[in-house]
């Protein structure tokens, strides 16, 4: 039977007077200022720990122009996606084709009426939507006809628009405003197409999978070499990151990719790789100074920001478009 004696004071009772009450209360109280002591020095060294990570971040964002974890993120998701439709089913391609184009098509409009522009966004999306299935089902003839007619329509729509009063003002150029839409459809819609096309054809998706690997090549050795050696500007009015460091490694990448996979996976000659890989590290290389080009005129860093890391859909497929072309003449003559 414990004492409960009424009015004695508990044991654990802050009231109690007792000298060893007392020494346990500073001994709880010694106990709980060192546990917020250390949890104050683990919280410091995250915050600290925080710090240094944005740091490193900001220097390799500087020094890179780009957020390089988001970058790499949403470029994985894009590459298996590329990957998955090109080897499994065809048709997949089309879709995810046609998915970039509108995107891309959609964008650069959009830049371009920041700019001044008045071309008509909803007609241009349509327009390049209805070149993807041309291009797949009916070849190059296909793809030909389908721009020309989505020339005639925008540029239709855009007369038709011009009736508006809103849309005669004195800024407004009718001639220039037609000649950005049939920019924007060559550029993207046309140059596009060519890889649609290629893919449909009987062992062109092959060929599609290995100049879109060269391209990433060239893109990643002109990036970690001038990353890392990168002291000569190559147009620096133009793309003042660029360096011929760069420049030569992207040679040396386009090179490599394109004889290993004229090899491996395409079954030709290694000459043929050689050609394919010389011919994309132009292509691509003049891609990139154009889209840097279009940029500095409209006077912006990323034609959009829809892709975090990376900027807007053109500024991935900057060296893609033009590219296509080349990989595709080269397709019908050796492939």
């Amino acid at each position: 039977m414990t004492d409960s004696t009424p009015g004695a004071p508990d044991a654990a009772s802050p009231l109690d007077p007792s000298p060893a009450a007392a020494a346990r209360r500073r001994r709880g109280s010694a106990a709980r200022a060192d546990v917020e002591a250390r949890i104050h020095d683990v919280e410091s060294a995250l915050l600290d720990l925080e710090a240094r990570a944005r740091e490193m971040d900001a220097r390799i964002e500087a020094r890179a122009g780009r957020n390089l974890p988001k970058a790499i993120f949403f470029g994985l998701i894009l590459g298996l996606s590329l990957l998955f439709s090109l080897i499994v089913v065809k048709e997949l391609f089309m879709l995810f084709g046609a998915a970039l184009m509108v995107f891309t098509v959609y964008e650069l409009a959009s830049a371009l009426r920041f700019a001044g522009r008045d071309i008509p966004r909803i007609p241009l999306v349509i327009a390049s939507l209805a070149i993807v299935p041309a291009a797949f089902y009916l070849g190059a003839e296909g793809l030909w006809w389908s721009f020309l007619a989505g020339i005639a329509f925008v540029s239709l729509w855009r007369i038709v628009e011009s009736v508006r009063p809103s849309m005669r003002g004195p800024g407004v150029s009718l001639p220039t405003d037609l000649g950005a839409g049939v920019f924007v459809l060559a550029y993207v819609a046309l140059l596009g197409g060519f890889a649609i096309v290629m893919t449909a054809e009987e062992g062109g998706q092959w060929w599609t999978l290995a100049y879109l690997i060269v391209v990433i090549s060239i893109d990643t050795g002109a990036y970690a070499s001038g990353l890392a050696f990168g002291k000569h500007p190559m147009a620096p009015r133009i793309s003042p990151k660029k360096t011929w460091e760069g420049f030569a490694g992207s040679v040396v990448a386009a090179i490599t990719a394109g004889i290993l996979l004229a090899w491996l996976m395409l079954g030709e000659e290694w000459w043929v790789g050689l050609i394919l890989g010389l011919a994309l590290v132009g292509t691509a290389t003049l891609g990139d100074l154009t889209e840097s080009l279009i940029k500095r005129d409209l006077g912006i860093k990323d034609i959009s920001t829809w892709l975090p890391g990376h900027g807007g859909f053109l500024d991935r497929l900057d060296s893609i478009l033009p590219s296509t072309i080349v990989a595709y003449v080269l397709f019908t003559l050796l492939g």
